[in-house]
């Protein structure tokens, strides 16, 4: 494996799930953390979808952020056939707001994990930062700088002001 092989691999069911998923992207860049992104839908894709899960091992992957909407079986369905850990982020749908995207990744079967952020945005942003606190454990740089970045955001929040009254 080369020094920037990808760690993190960004998939999602279709070229609209982007909007959600840009979030995911941008926390990995901000933390320097190699990466791939690509579409691949559990129903439009099979035989990609089997052919990424399959190999995210073997290409040194250390986790699959996966993005869905609707049916949402792409995060399961990956997660049955790779030990990469995946990270479930639920894409809102018009139907149903993202409550049926939430429902359909998590609710796996025992035996079968994935992790399952928010619906949205607020999802696609902590996948990113969990997949960050994951690699953390085994880079002392990487957890440097993310000990700074939750210091940071703590320093951000203006103390309120106690009233005595």
């Amino acid at each position: 494996m080369g020094e920037n092989a990808p760690l993190v691999g960004v998939i999602m069911g279709s070229q609209s799930d982007w909007a959600t998923m840009t979030h995911a992207v941008q926390i990995l860049e901000e933390f320097g953390i190699a990466h791939e992104v690509q579409i691949v839908s559990a129903h439009r894709t099979p035989d990609r979808l089997i052919a990424y899960a399959k190999s995210a091992a073997d290409r040194g992957l250390k986790a699959i952020i996966a993005g869905a909407g609707g049916a949402a079986h792409l995060p399961g369905m990956v997660a049955s056939m790779t030990r990469v850990p995946v990270l479930g982020v639920p894409v809102q749908s018009a139907a149903l707001s993202g409550v049926d995207s939430l429902y359909s990744i998590v609710q796996m079967p025992g035996g079968i994990p994935v992790a399952t952020f928010a619906i949205g945005k607020a999802g696609a942003t902590n996948a990113g930062l969990f997949a960050a606190a994951l690699l953390a454990n085994s880079d002392p740089a990487l957890a440097e700088r993310l000990d700074a970045w939750r210091a940071a955001q703590t320093d951000s929040v203006a103390p309120v002001p106690v009233r005595e009254g």
